[in-house]
């Protein structure tokens, strides 16, 4: 679109000065130079029009691109000529996710080594914010304001990326056979992880006399943080006040209760044990569809259709975070997170995640480009 302009603005230079140009060599007699001045006139009255609406016309483009939100390009990265050592950790959710884009950004030629540790949102938060080791966090929440007071503590300020959508899974034994396809509302599933609740019959009678066994990430997960705020919340906290912490005491204080960072413990655990009951990101649903069954919440089961279009109630976004500073004195970092959000729309189906919408990668972008200076 510069380039449009620049170029109309010199094509109009260029008549213009060859207007003057000639009317400079015109004859001396009154006629003729009367006829000059004319046709110079008539030039420069055209050439000004022509540059007139080849400056509208960009300007025009111009705000209807801003309209459209389509943020600006990031520089294209070639992964061989990046070097330099890169550490990030956090999220088990947006693990497989980081994962995948660092085996490209290695397939295309990067010869550094790559540090992706799944320790849950609020671990990659304390080894970014606090102990200051890590170059990138990566998040299945948006940042706290006490992280954000560590960070500044050390020097930094975290930058979010939105690079794309998780729907949390609910799963069970495949050989639960008493919850229907309708699956189950989200006051049955606080109820099924509740310490006032011990058996299924407890929460629906119409379910088996039998002990609930629960599964929950740990609570330094982001998973758990948002299982607590989008399900155990409504029905235990009425005052943010008077209330707060009710929903998460209620499900820790929940017998048959195991706890783990690792999805994978999870898996195991509701695969062995028909009155299992456990919840985690998609991907790790998918990845293991043959041995768990996932739940349907209020009627809606978790697809790319219903994640997109809003009807499915247990969905989030997907974060990584980093740190100017870290980026301009490891150029590599900037240089994989642009990488990173290039191209994560090709991949990210590819591990079970739902893209981020348009506004909100083009959003990531633009703070790419802020915190770099371009």
């Amino acid at each position: 679109m510069k380039k449009a302009i620049i170029a109309a603005l010199l094509v109009a230079s260029v008549m213009i000065l060859a207007a003057c140009g000639g009317q400079a060599a015109a004859p001396a007699a009154p006629a003729a130079t009367t006829a000059a001045e004319a046709t110079t006139e008539a030039t420069t009255e055209a050439t000004t029009e022509a540059a007139a609406e080849a400056t509208a016309a960009a300007t025009e483009e111009a705000t209807a691109e801003a309209a459209s939100g389509t943020a600006a390009a990031l520089p294209e990265v070639d992964p061989l000529t990046v070097t330099g050592d890169i550490i990030a950790a956090g999220s088990s959710t947006v693990y497989p996710l980081a994962e995948r884009m660092a085996e490209i950004f290695v397939e295309d030629g990067y010869a550094g080594n790559i540090t992706i540790d799944s320790v849950g949102t609020g671990g990659g938060f304390e080894r970014f914010c606090k102990a200051g080791e890590t170059d990138i966090a990566n998040a299945s929440r948006p940042i706290k304001d006490a992280e954000k007071e560590n960070c500044a503590a050390i020097g930094r300020t975290p930058i979010e990326f939105r690079v794309g959508t998780d729907a949390l899974a609910i799963v069970v034994n495949p050989e639960n056979t008493w919850v229907g396809e309708t699956g189950v509302t989200k006051e049955e599933l606080a109820k099924l992880f509740s310490k006032e609740y011990t058996n299924w019959s407890d929460v629906n009678p119409a379910w088996p006399a039998e002990p609930i066994k629960r599964f929950s990430p740990g609570t330094d997960s982001g998973t758990f943080d948002y299982f607590v705020e989008a399900v155990m919340d409504p029905m235990y906290v009425k005052d943010a006040a008077a209330d707060k912490g009710k929903g998460e005491e209620a499900l820790l204080g929940a017998g048959n209760l195991q706890l783990s960072e690792d999805d994978n413990v999870l898996v195991q655990g509701v695969e062995g044990d028909k009155n299992a009951i456990g919840y985690f990101g998609f991907a790790y649903f998918e990845e293991n569809a043959g041995k768990l069954r996932d739940l349907a919440v209020e009627g809606v089961a978790p697809s790319a259709d219903t994640v997109n279009a809003g009807e499915y109630p247990l969905a989030r976004p997907l974060f990584i975070y980093s740190d100017a500073k870290v980026m301009k004195d490891k150029p590599q970092v900037a240089s994989f997170i642009s990488f990173f959000l290039s191209n994560v729309n090709d991949e990210i189906s590819g591990v079970g995640y739902f893209p981020a919408a348009e506004d909100a990668l083009n959003g990531a972008k633009q703070n790419w480009l802020t915190a770099t200076g371009q």
